[in-house]
């Protein structure tokens, strides 16, 4: 069988003020194009389809399309709830993914077995998919309770419920003649992160060994990392990365969506397709001279200015580069730190301190220092 991963849309994604609803709608046209090309038996979407759990009717009307328009191309589609989902407003949605033939499971209920989906594809193989929605802390807790896994004890760690979920949820794992198939929203000890994630989803005991994944699974489809990656793990792991870079950390990354060809006596094989719709994310830095010369039209630009701050500097920047988004000074022209500068400052008077600080501002209105000056008297003379 074939399968398509994808992950992370973050569709409603606004960046540093800009929102990028025309590229999430070109990258997911694209995608559907690629799904229409490699004819997939499934398409597995591993969680965050939004960018935050409140998306805007725009958003769900542009997610809601691209999903049912995957699914026209004759492939089941499973996605998933991320950690920037609504779970509980995914599974809202149910009745709409039922009629259009989608399968959505945005948050792990009380029924262990609404979480895993069967089928078999149009050359008679039989695949089963566990489907495993991000959880927090409070709610894997919950599961476990809900599953009857044992007590769920204080002192058991975020990755010993994962375990455990993962464990019952694969049971059937054993059967023969079945293709394995698990999809989830992690993260995985030793990954390496694309720089947007959610911190805190992240770090924070939230990191999970990829020993809990089973070995006689013949795909595991992960979504939350942004970065394309394997991982190390007892069997096939891999993030598929985000079709578009979310942040000017991910400016590196290359944005793709995962072909995967597997069968129950083949191992899987796996083919990264590139998705080139969203505009990239690049980092430029000089001199306003410099940057003039610079012509990236097809980017949204971050910007470290090798000028000294001023006031209109930004503005200056922008009517250059119109599609900077961030405009910062380069972190070498800031001051030397704390230390040096006392130490550079020590034996000069106030008003050469403050002539310095002025020269610094760039700003300042004529009399200043004269007012300083008389201040300076009024106040030294009275001490």
């Amino acid at each position: 069988m074939r399968i398509l991963h994808t992950s992370d849309w973050h569709v409603g994604k606004v960046l540093k003020g800009r929102p990028r609803e025309k590229e999430h709608t070109a990258v997911l046209a694209e995608i559907i194009e690629i799904a229409t090309r490699e004819q997939p038996d499934l398409v597995i979407v591993a969680g965050d389809l939004y960018d935050t759990a409140a998306p805007s009717s725009a958003s769900t009307k542009l997610v809601t399309r691209a999903l049912s328009a995957l699914r026209r191309t004759g492939a089941r589609v499973v996605a998933i709830g991320g950690n920037h989902d609504n779970g509980p407003a995914l599974d809202a949605l149910r009745p709409w993914a039922d009629a259009a033939g989608v399968e959505l499971r945005g948050s792990v209920g009380d029924n262990p077995a609404d979480l895993v989906v069967s089928g078999t594809t149009a050359g008679g193989e039989k695949w089963q998919l566990v489907t495993l929605p991000f959880l927090s802390q409070r709610y894997a807790i919950r599961a476990a309770e809900m599953y009857e896994l044992t007590a769920a004890e204080a002192n058991q760690t975020y990755a010993d419920h994962i375990a455990r979920l993962i464990e019952r949820l694969s049971e059937k794992f054993a059967d023969p003649g079945v293709v394995n198939l698990l999809t989830a929203h992690l993260t995985i000890v030793g990954a390496s992160s694309g720089g947007g994630e959610r911190e805190a989803h992240t770090v924070m005991g939230y990191a999970v060994p990829a020993t809990v994944f089973p070995r006689n699974a013949h795909y595991v489809a992960l979504g939350h990392l942004h970065r394309t990656q394997q991982v190390i793990a007892p069997c096939p792991t891999r993030y598929s990365g985000s079709p578009l870079a979310i942040d000017f950390g991910e400016e590196e990354n290359v944005c793709s969506v995962a072909i995967v060809d597997v069968s129950v006596d083949k191992a899987a094989r796996v083919r990264d397709v590139p998705v080139t719709a969203a505009l990239s994310l690049r980092t430029v830095r000089g001199t306003l001279e410099q940057l003039a010369t610079v012509n990236l039209p097809d980017a949204w630009l971050r910007v470290l200015v090798r000028e000294t701050p001023r006031v209109g500097l930004r503005e200056d920047v922008q009517e250059l580069l119109p599609n900077a988004l961030e405009v910062r000074i380069d972190p070498d022209m800031i001051p030397s730190p704390a230390g040096e500068r006392m130490a550079q400052r020590a034996g000069r008077s106030p008003r050469e301190l403050f002539g310095d600080y002025l020269d610094t501002r760039g700003d300042a209105q004529d009399g200043v220092r004269e007012l300083f000056d008389e201040l300076y008297d009024e106040v030294s003379s009275t001490s």
